[in-house]
């Protein structure tokens, strides 16, 4: 039996152990007793930044959010699918040991280190304050990106959703993934403004028995003319 491995661990403000594992060739990221990301939720989070980016694949410089560095997985399926030169992937990630284990232990992943790849440390509302009308894209996998206050998705505060919505342009989307349902988040996105559809992801490609992730897109309006 093959080993676990801790490649990296530290202790946020609160007192949790954020830690990076790797196990026969896959890692994950531990949030104290909580899997925060890997093996279970890496294809809802490469399809999520897919089918999220595919309406912007004619944008000459698509400008896309994401919450949460996780295992890069997110990021991977932006670049995949929007690999322009003049593209703009900003990362929303508050603690900052996630970067530098990116740099140190997963630089054979989407990386941080890209020219395209811009870190911000507030994934809250203020975040988005810089940012009118200009993003395409806002990008959260609510079982790995990084919590807002009492520990609540991030997507529960109409004052983040509120932001989100002033920060995309029109015709821009916030696509939400979860491997749970979300019963509450279609009523919560009608009420900041967007119109929303939801999808299902196959999160066990080949499997016999396969589990279904969803995911939500919500729009903001029509784009510009």
């Amino acid at each position: 039996m093959k080993p676990r491995l801790t490649l990296a661990e530290t202790t946020l403000p609160d007192g949790t152990i954020l830690s990076l594992h790797e196990h026969d060739g896959r890692r994950y990221i531990q949030w104290g007793i909580t899997q925060l990301a890997g093996p279970a939720t890496r294809t809802s989070e490469r399809e999520l930044g897919r089918i999220a980016c595919q309406p912007f694949r004619s944008i000459k410089q698509p400008k896309i959010w994401i919450t949460g560095c996780a295992l890069g997985e997110v990021l991977a399926g932006v670049m995949e699918t929007l690999p322009q030169k003049q593209a703009t992937y900003l990362i929303g990630e508050p603690w900052s040991a996630m970067v530098e284990w990116h740099r140190t232990f997963l630089s054979d992943q989407a990386t941080v280190n890209d020219s395209r790849v811009e870190i911000h440390g507030d994934v809250g509302s203020a975040a988005f304050h810089g940012f009118q009308e200009e993003l395409h894209a806002v990008l959260l996998h609510a079982d790995t990106a990084p919590q807002g206050e009492g520990n609540r998705g991030l997507f529960e505060d109409r004052r983040w959703l509120a932001a989100v919505h002033g920060a995309l342009k029109p015709g821009g989307l916030l696509a939400i993934a979860s491997g749970r349902a979300l019963p509450q988040i279609e009523r919560l996105f009608s009420k900041s403004g967007f119109e929303t559809v939801r999808q299902e992801i196959d999160a066990t490609p080949n499997a016999r028995r396969p589990r279904r992730h969803f995911l939500w897109l919500a729009r903001k309006g029509e784009p510009n003319a």
